[in-house]
Order: C-alpha cells, then sequence, then structure tokens
C-alpha cells in the first residue's frame, strides 16, 4: 500500500504512517482495519480447531505494533505476543480500548535494538512502560540488545524461542 512517510510509495505495510515522531497523527482507520483482519484470521484458526490460548501474535515493527494493539483489543485470550523493534499505536486509546479485554494477564516479549534509527529505542521503553500499566508488570518482558539497529539478532532470536516454548508447551498425545 502506499504509506505518505515513504513519499507515498507502495510498500509492505499494515497501515498507513504518516510520521516517526511521538506526536505524529495515526492512521487509526488504517490501524483498526488492519487489527481486525488479524482478529479475523484468529477466529478462522479456533474454527479450525486451534484453541485461542495456544495462538501467539507477533510481528517485526508495524507488525509488532499491530500485534500488540490487537492483543490488546481482542476477545479472544492469547497465548502471548511477541513485539519486536516497535511501538504500542494508537497509545493514548488505552486503558479505554482495553478495558476488561480478555489479555489484561497476557505475556508479553519485547524486544528492541539500543541503536534502532527508525524506530527509535526510547519509544519501545515508553511502550513497555506504557503496558506495565496496562497489563500485569510481572507479564512484560523488555529486553534490549546493545548496537542492535532496526534489525534482528541471533540473541533475539533465541529469546523469542525460550518465550514461545514457555507459553505453548507441548501438547501429549495421550
Amino acid at each position: 500500500m502506499p504509506v505518505t512517510l515513504n513519499m507515498r510509495l507502495s510498500m509492505p505495510s499494515w497501515f498507513d504512517i504518516y510520521g516517526l515522531s511521538p506526536e505524529a497523527e495515526e492512521d487509526e482507520a488504517g490501524i483498526k482495519r488492519a487489527s481486525d483482519g488479524v482478529k479475523a484470521m484468529i477466529e478462522q484458526e479456533v474454527k479450525n480447531g486451534i484453541p485461542s490460548h495456544r495462538i501467539i501474535l507477533g510481528g517485526f515493527s508495524q507488525g509488532g505494533a499491530l500485534s500488540l494493539y490487537t492483543a490488546l483489543t481482542s476477545q479472544q485470550r492469547l497465548a502471548g505476543v511477541v513485539a519486536l523493534s516497535c511501538w504500542l499505536p494508537l497509545r493514548d486509546a488505552f486503558p479505554q480500548a482495553s478495558a476488561g479485554g480478555a489479555n489484561k494477564d497476557v505475556p508479553v516479549l519485547q524486544c528492541h535494538g539500543d541503536a534502532d534509527p527508525l524506530v527509535p529505542f526510547s519509544f519501545g521503553s515508553r511502550t513497555a512502560e506504557k503496558l506495565r500499566g496496562l497489563l500485569d508488570p510481572a507479564n512484560v518482558t523488555f529486553k534490549a540488545y546493545p548496537g542492535l539497529l532496526h534489525s534482528a539478532c541471533p540473541e533475539e532470536m533465541v529469546d523469542i524461542k525460550r518465550f514461545i516454548e514457555k507459553q505453548l508447551p507441548a501438547i501429549s498425545d495421550e
């Protein structure tokens, strides 16, 4: 889709981005539309026999932002959220948007490089603080990776693997 920040050039994107400052206007309609799409995918998986409490949402950058927003506004109880190099979109709508939500105790693994030039580290740390005010603070883990730009690293992948294994233990066939 065309992205305002990218001179309206088309790129893979969940929603439009107008700017990268904390004060930048956000594409509320686009964020909600994308979140509704993810919620529809969750509903389909539930219809296919996967209990929602065995589903982890996750993503990088916009995908991580959308995962956080969707988990906080979903009525389906989820197993967790992996949010990489991202922020909480429409953050001023919370806690009202998540009041009584099914995921007030959802475990969140948030990872961010401390040298990220695109989504500043401060966005990640402020998001973690906001999440600790919305969720059980013991369930919000924020991991910083020294020198990491807007990308991933092997240490982060190990942390994600451990989080998934903890949140989704193997199911016995017996």
